[in-house]
């Protein structure tokens, strides 16, 4: 009888388990604000389901982007992700093997930690309201990022042998073989 009491209070504490969901990540918005229609041309946004009418998301803090002072001028703080950014990425290309290594090895800023973005660490910078990402990131307090691919630390699940990138011309993400040539920017846990 004891035994049997014993599984009553197992299956019912496991039943109420299996109704608990997790709570929705907490995603940011993707910064469109203009809605188009079929053909292109940009219409109201009210009631169109669009991402520019439900702005699904955390809201994007301002200034989203905050320039280091003193010791930390050479970094920029991402106020939405609390990541810290290089202010002027690399302006010379490697692989992948060799941009892990760059930014493993780098000291900037009084920090010693830093590291290659994950694909999606490098993909919250992108601002889907824009056409050129990096246009848009040189006026957020960045300078020298260049409209081209940049590595993340991501490989690729299909192929060891491939990354991801994002393009910071069109915010496009992709994956290339990591012998191929492609930009560096750290990245650190910064808040």
């Amino acid at each position: 009888m004891r035994n049997l009491h014993l599984i009553l209070v197992l299956a019912t504490s496991l039943a109420s388990l299996a109704n608990v969901r997790a709570a929705p990540a907490d995603l940011p918005e993707t910064g469109q604000v203009i809605c188009t229609n079929a053909t292109g041309a940009v219409i109201a946004c009210t009631g169109t389901g669009q991402d520019g009418d439900a702005k699904a998301g955390i809201a994007w803090p301002s200034p989203r982007f905050v320039v280091g002072a003193g010791t930390e001028a050479d970094c920029v703080t991402d106020q939405l992700t609390g990541l810290m950014w290089v202010r002027a990425p690399d302006s010379i290309t490697t692989t992948w093997s060799n941009a892990l290594a760059s930014a493993n090895g780098l000291t900037l800023c009084g920090f010693s930690d830093w590291r290659l973005p994950n694909v999606n660490e490098l993909e919250s910078l992108v601002n889907s309201e824009v056409a050129n990402q990096a246009i848009f990131l040189n006026t957020q307090g960045f300078s020298g990022v260049a409209a081209n691919y940049y590595w993340s630390s991501s490989s690729y699940a299909l192929n060891g042998a491939a990354a991801w990138f994002v393009d910071m011309f069109s915010g496009y993400m992709d994956v290339n073989i990591k012998v191929v040539s492609h930009y560096v920017w750290p990245v650190r846990a910064g808040l």
